[in-house]
């Protein structure tokens, strides 16, 4: 059985030049960057050199790039060190209804255990933001505001220079988790976020795993949630997966500037599959047609369920999700899904197909022939 890897948004395979740059940080050069010897220095140069890349990619100094172990530490960082360093100026947080969990998470937190109030921005039926409504929603005690750049689920694109240009004219911390933007997206410099703080993530853009990076606008200085050493400028205690980090900075290199999901090449195979909700009566589309990442088609099948439908589509070679890969095997219907407005009955059968840089017309073709007869037999099974 061959396998049809549409499943991007996930994870990305590591590509084999980032590898190769890996390699001697993963044998010879093996020492603690932190150790004031000749082989911990040499791990120290290589750690140095990769943060000077990274910043180069983004157009930022390099103090103000911080290496974590991905998006979810980058997003904890984000959200928790510039609520807890504020904390003295407001309490009110404000966020969307359809973000990450490892943002949303954080905020439910800050509500329940720590005296934050969140206001919590809804969506339209595509999944976009109103700047409208973010501007109302600020107060005068608000500190932070975090809205993603583009859905991890339904692919939806933000206006988040906008939200960060709200925010900058109102005195407020703007965070974007980018994860799903880096490689997808034309990128030009981290600042046209107008973001104070921006999570990137390696493994989405065909870096390694465990290896991500915050951004954050010079002069803030979020409070820690890690302690231990002085590591990373005294933000993020723990010492450097070095060469995740070297794979983190080539991945950026390669595939960020020119993205590596090239619209061009994505956009005819996701409207392909994007037009089986025409074709099929019971199948919906789920997301913006014109606003969303070129690789990214979420469908919504009527009288099924995400777990019946993806076995189905692995029973024929197809890798595909239900949404966020943290939330695998869940039995509960994406939240993301139920932020549009959609029934939760309908929102438990959420598919989602996120292409790459190997995929194929053929792939695609396949799919369009076997997906039907899923369809029909997931609706049996029900």
């Amino acid at each position: 059985m061959r396998t049809i890897y549409f499943d991007y948004n996930a994870t990305t395979p590591l590509d084999p030049a980032v590898r190769e740059e890996m390699l001697p940080f993963l044998d010879g050069i093996y020492g603690n960057p932190s150790s004031v010897h000749h082989v911990g220095r040499q791990a120290r140069a290589g750690l140095d050199d990769a943060r000077d890349r990274a910043a180069q990619v983004l157009g930022s100094k390099p103090s103000e790039v911080i290496f974590t172990s991905g998006g979810t530490e980058s997003n904890n960082l984000a959200i928790f060190g510039a609520a807890r360093q504020l904390k003295p100026r407001g309490r009110h947080l404000v966020t969307s209804v359809i973000e990450h969990h490892a943002v949303l998470h954080c905020f439910d937190h800050l509500a329940k255990k720590e005296g934050f109030e969140v206001t919590r921005l809804p969506v339209d039926g595509e999944g976009l933001v109103s700047p409208d409504d973010l501007s109302k929603a600020l107060r005068p005690d608000t500190i932070l505001v975090s809205v993603m750049a583009a859905n991890n689920e339904i692919g939806t694109i933000q206006p988040v220079a906008e939200f960060g240009a709200i925010c900058r004219g109102r005195g407020v911390l703007f965070h974007t988790d980018a994860v799903q933007w880096f490689g997808k997206e034309p990128f030009e410099n981290i600042h046209q976020f107008n973001a104070d703080l921006v999570s990137i993530c390696a493994h989405k853009f065909h870096g390694p795993k465990g290896a991500g990076a915050l951004f954050i606008r010079s002069p803030l200085l979020p409070d820690p949630v890690m302690f231990g050493g002085a590591h990373e400028n005294e933000r993020r205690a723990g010492t450097e997966n070095v060469a995740a980090i070297i794979g983190l900075a080539s991945a950026l290199e390669r595939f960020v500037k020119r993205p590596v999901f090239n619209r061009k090449q994505l956009s005819p195979l996701s409207i392909r599959l994007a037009s089986l909700a025409d074709r099929l009566p019971s199948v919906h589309f789920a997301g913006s047609r014109d606003h969303g990442l070129s690789n990214t088609v979420s469908l919504l099948v009527e009288g099924s369920d995400s777990i019946t439908l993806l076995a189905g589509l692995d029973l024929e070679g197809i890798c595909a999700s239900s949404g966020s890969a943290c939330s695998a095997g869940s039995l509960e219907p994406s939240h993301v899904i139920l932020g549009l407005g959609v029934d939760k009955s309908l929102a438990k059968s959420l598919v989602r197909f996120s292409l790459g840089r190997d995929s194929t017309a053929e792939e695609v073709s396949f799919v369009e022939s076997v997906f039907p007869g899923i369809v029909k037999r997931a609706q049996q099974f029900q």
